[in-house]
């Protein structure tokens, strides 16, 4: 695992396979999604080198229900009291109820979501607060959960007006360009959650996958939301 300081209260920790955030507030932590289900000592560790104490983990928001982004949400949880928050239509995913519908493949996608095959299986994982479009949540001076559906029913957005900080999950990617994200079920509403989310103008926006923009995000998102129908421009 790399440990990425994208702002000095936010760090990013990138895995393999993905990534998840840590938010702090003084002595009360955040975390933004908590990778695949072999993820949380590297967390723990991580968040020890930055000198701070893992039990201050407050909460783990999980911006949607594939097992890349929740799946040490519920070992973090237990042994921290974090508490779980999640969007309600991927929670009886997230909980072991139900099971993920299958993305609409492109061509082009199809290698790489054989990849997404080596991500350990998630375990069962309680939601201890099912979120909804709108809500406030108690870090960042009032983190917005904005709904972004299409990657998974239940995606969101988490945007921190107050510091121009959006968490994008997997509705956007960053691998060397800004662009829609992939594996979506609904690709049309996956592209107005695009849109949706490049509305709220950020200064720095964090993905799901690939590397974070810190400064003059807003421009990027603009640019490729209202260019080519790929969706993408260069950046960094």
């Amino acid at each position: 695992m790399d440990l990425v300081e994208v702002l000095p209260r936010l760090h990013m920790f990138r895995f393999s396979i993905g990534q998840a955030y840590l938010w702090r507030d003084r002595s009360d932590l955040t975390l933004i999604d908590a990778g695949d289900a072999d993820a949380a000592p590297a967390i723990e560790s991580g968040i020890r080198e930055l000198g701070l104490d893992p039990g201050r983990v407050s909460r783990i928001v999980v911006t949607h229900g594939h097992e890349d982004h929740y799946g040490a949400a519920r070992e973090l949880a237990d042994r921290h009291g974090a508490e779980i928050l999640a969007h309600g239509a991927d929670a009886a995913v997230i909980r072991g109820e139900e099971t993920m519908a299958a993305p609409v493949l492109l061509d082009w996608e199809r290698p790489l979501w054989e990849r997404t095959r080596t991500v350990p299986a998630a375990p069962p994982t309680r939601v201890d607060r099912e979120l909804a479009d709108g809500d406030v949540l108690g870090f960042g001076g009032g983190a917005r959960v904005v709904h972004a559906p299409g990657h998974t029913p239940g995606s969101i957005g988490i945007h921190l007006p107050e510091h121009g900080v959006l968490f994008t999950g997997d509705c956007v990617a960053g691998v060397g360009r800004v662009m829609l994200g992939v594996f979506n079920i609904d690709p049309d509403l996956a592209l107005a959650s695009f849109r949706r989310l490049a509305a709220l103008e950020p200064d720095t926006v964090c993905f799901g996958h690939g590397d974070p923009v810190a400064g003059g995000a807003a421009a990027v998102l603009r640019a490729s939301a209202d260019g080519d129908p790929g969706l993408q421009i260069e950046h960094g």
